[in-house]
């Protein structure tokens, strides 16, 4: 089972988010980051620009800003809102690289 569909629908929620909403657009705006999804087995990158998502691949890019490592289940778990992200990352579920600020403005975008 690949996770897939599930982080397009992410991405289309993110796209339609800044679509309507005049805050988090002027928010997202000024970002330019590259981000990795490295599931194990799945990868999948992508770079926020211009309040969009671009070059959406199921491939890791090199030197990405931010880099979120964990498994399709925890993803899952997170995504459904059976997963409190702090309890995540403390317990090493999901391990996160980047800088702070990169870390949290792309979370408060999704």
């Amino acid at each position: 089972m690949t996770v897939e569909p599930m982080i397009k629908r992410m991405i289309e929620k993110f796209e339609h988010r800044v679509e309507r909403d005049e805050v988090a657009r002027e928010k997202v705006m000024p970002v330019d980051k590259t981000v990795n999804i490295d599931l194990g087995e799945e990868h999948y990158s992508f770079r926020v620009k211009d309040a969009a998502i671009h070059d959406y691949k199921t491939e890791l890019l090199e030197n990405a800003d931010v880099v979120v490592t964990t498994t399709p289940e925890y993803l899952t778990q997170l995504v459904e809102g059976d997963l409190r992200p702090m309890k995540a990352y403390v317990t090493k579920r999901v391990q996160i690289k980047g800088k702070i600020q990169d870390i949290l403005h792309l979370k408060s975008l999704f």
